[in-house]
């Protein structure tokens, strides 16, 4: 079956989806955007519900391979130690992240200048700041101006409160004289563009029931739709079509029915994440291209870059805030950029947070030993309940392209459509940062009163961010789209998501992926006469 003939096609209707429809919907083109996942329905997140932990493990939890939703498409992660956490549906990941909301340094942009590793971007931070500056009005970001890691940034609403947690983590920092400072965070702080504030649920990362977290289905999209853009959801894209002219023509997809179906378009846009998107392209071939679409450099799925994550936990004598409030508090950026004296190049992100759920908090202690099984469950059940509070180190990820998305040759999504394989070792590097990260938190941990710490690394299940398999450049022969996001090889075929990440830098990556697809847009905009030429 073939749809009508549209302008712009977009596939995925997640962070930077949202971002770049809401952006071109101002042009008045037909824009269309397909999304293999569900509009989500708030009544039916975790936190309405009084299970809502095991709801969170389940239909809601970060891992595509356990979760059990039709919308989701199976990872091959046998090769990796850090496993994919996304999502499919309207928002993509923006459904089940933390709402940590930092932007990239300017140094992020130019690690081959200062470091010697990785590749400058062809852009640079003052380029991105004014399209940061517009999806922090767009998003709703709470923090606190000022922050002296940073160039100036405003600040839309009032930062998070720190609680007892954070207030407790500052002080270890200030007994060491390390840098913190509130979060940037995308969760309201008081009413805005129609979402009420942050109720203080704990429940993030499970979907936001009251609107307060920025997920794009509430933010970018009803602004989007208001202005002429059509959202069809259940629609799995299978491949990108092209025409003689080696034009990308439109998709292959398969409707909520199963039913194969064509769309046309003339500007085909991919905002499918780091995994996604290579998947897509690679499983897009033809004659002209027998190695996947716009992959004349062979880059395409090569360079994943995750963010290693450590996580370093203190147990208090005292009562914190337990699960209640966003999951993040502060974060410190005292050993965000190089110092070769530490053995390791770059740096990373310590970011607060607060305390676990009590089930999580029981299973976590009772695998570590602290809390045992018998009679003296409840007693040591009581030592560690709200008690705990610590930090995790977001460490900076070189891309290496040996760390791979290809296609798995037998594994398959529920459509038949090949899925993806990773194969990604961490660097000696990487390895090295994220036992420093320990070391460090260890000591504000101890610092702030800590009668215990744990530790370890890395995250398993915390493949959050997934960059760089698609990188942005100038050079043809060393990236797969140019520097303001449109494929080398397919002049209408264009990249918005983290694929096209040239570093992962020390932060969380949304802000800085959302910025793009802005700018990405703005580009188009400014260059709708001649955007093929």
């Amino acid at each position: 079956m073939s749809d009508d003939a549209v302008d712009v096609l977009i596939i995925g209707a997640g962070a930077s989806g949202a971002a770049i429809a809401w952006s071109l919907a101002e042009t008045k083109m037909h824009i269309v955007c397909l999304e293999q996942g569900d509009w989500m329905n708030p009544a039916e997140y975790p936190s309405v519900h009084m299970d809502w932990e095991a709801r969170a493990m389940g239909p809601f939890g970060h891992s595509p391979n356990s979760r059990g939703r039709t919308t989701d498409y199976p990872i091959n992660e046998d090769e990796s130690p850090i496993k994919v956490a996304n999502f499919n549906g309207v928002g993509g990941g923006t459904i089940l992240y933390a709402g940590h909301f930092p932007r990239f340094h300017p140094s992020d942009f130019r690690v081959r200048t200062l470091d010697g590793v990785g590749d400058d971007w062809p852009i640079d931070y003052e380029t991105l700041s004014p399209y940061y500056d517009e999806n922090d009005r767009m998003t709703g970001v709470s923090g606190l101006a000022g922050d002296p890691a940073y160039p100036p940034k405003p600040a839309i609403m009032p930062p998070l409160p720190l609680g007892r947690s954070g207030t407790r983590l500052a002080k270890g920092f200030n007994a060491k004289n390390w840098h913190w400072w509130p979060s940037d965070s995308a969760i309201a702080t008081e009413p805005y563009d129609g979402r009420d504030q942050c109720i203080n649920l704990g429940a993030c990362l499970s979907g936001c029931a009251q609107g307060a977290k920025a997920s794009t289905d509430i933010t970018y999209w009803p602004h989007a739709i208001r202005a002429g853009v059509e959202l069809r959801t259940r629609c799995r894209v299978r491949e990108i079509t092209v025409n003689d002219q080696g034009m990308a023509s439109g998709a292959m997809y398969y409707d909520a029915e199963g039913n194969e179906r064509e769309i046309k378009a003339e500007v085909v846009i991919l905002a499918c994440n780091g995994v996604g998107t290579p998947r897509l392209l690679l499983n897009s071939t033809s004659a002209r291209f027998p190695n996947g679409l716009a992959n004349s450099s062979g880059l395409v799925g090569k360079n994943l870059m995750f963010h290693p994550y450590s996580h370093i936990f203190g147990v208090f004598e005292d009562e914190l805030d337990g699960p209640r409030g966003p999951n993040d508090c502060i974060w410190s950026q005292e050993f965000y950029e190089t110092d070769l004296a530490r053995g390791f190049v770059r740096g990373f992100t310590f970011e607060g947070a607060r305390g676990t759920a009590p089930v999580s908090t029981a299973l976590q202690n009772m695998m570590s030993g602290r809390v045992p099984w018998g009679d003296d469950h409840h007693d040591g059940y009581r030592k560690v309940a709200n008690k705990i509070c610590g930090m995790v180190a977001i460490c900076e990820d070189l891309p290496e392209e040996h760390n791979t998305v290809t296609l798995d040759p037998h594994l398959k999504d529920p459509d038949g459509i090949p899925a993806p394989k990773l194969s990604y070792t961490l660097s000696d590097n990487s390895i090295k940062m994220l036992e420093f990260s320990i070391a460090r938190a260890t000591e504000v941990l101890k610092a702030a009163g800590a009668v215990e710490v744990q530790s370890g690394y890395p995250i398993v299940g915390g493949g959050w961010h997934l960059m760089g398999t698609a990188r942005m450049g100038t050079d043809p022969k060393k990236s797969v789209v140019n520097e303001w996001g449109r494929s080398h090889d397919v002049k209408n075929l264009f990249i918005v998501d983290g694929s096209l990440f040239v570093t992962s830098a020390g932060v969380n990556p949304t802000r800085t992926i959302q910025a793009l697809a802005l700018y990405v847009a703005d580009a188009m905009k400014k260059r709708l006469a001649n955007l093929f030429d």
